[in-house]
């Protein structure tokens, strides 16, 4: 069975020439930790609340942005990089309605609708899985069973078997 890997989003059409620059990746697995540094933002991994994967706030002195993230200690390896890119997308996309008061400056996924839950979903998954890259590492692959390339897919780009079944269009 062949697999056509989705195309790029259109959130990640609404970056600027600049945005996507600093955060097009050329190898595999995508480093976002040096994404984050391109745009400014700081990035720690600490204790969060277990029903929080991470978060982004406005902060004075977090970097050249003005914004940090901050990734749950207690998530999966793979479960800390999406939400990283997540995070990420966030700046990205809705950097103006991240409040600088103390009490809404939290940009948490729970609160946000679920449209803007999806974009920056969808922006995450063409930040850490670019589709030129899982379709050059599909044709390395070849032809196997989809089970056997999104385990091999998500093992290769250090992501969960659920972003790879996403990406590919398989769920």
């Amino acid at each position: 069975m062949t697999i056509n890997v989705k195309p790029y989003s259109p959130e990640w059409r609404r970056l600027s020439e600049e945005e996507r620059a600093s955060i097009s990746s050329a190898t595999a697995p995508v480093k976002l930790g040096p994404i984050a540094t391109a745009l400014g933002i700081k990035v720690s991994i600490a204790f969060l609340d277990p029903s929080i994967s991470g978060e982004i706030r406005r902060k004075s002195g977090a970097g050249h942005s003005g914004f940090a993230i901050t990734i749950n200690k207690f998530e999966s390896k793979p479960r800390q990089r999406f939400t990283l890119a997540h995070e990420i997308a966030h700046y990205l996309l809705h950097r103006n309605i991240i409040k600088e008061c103390l009490e809404d400056n939290v940009l948490y996924r729970s609160t946000l609708s679920n449209a803007r839950e999806a974009e920056a979903n969808r922006l995450a998954s063409d930040i850490i899985l670019p589709p030129n890259l899982v379709h050059e590492k599909l044709v390395e692959l070849g032809d196997k069973p989809n089970s056997v390339l999104a385990l091999a897919l998500g093992e290769f780009f250090q992501v969960s078997d659920a972003a790879i079944k996403i990406r590919l269009g398989l769920k």
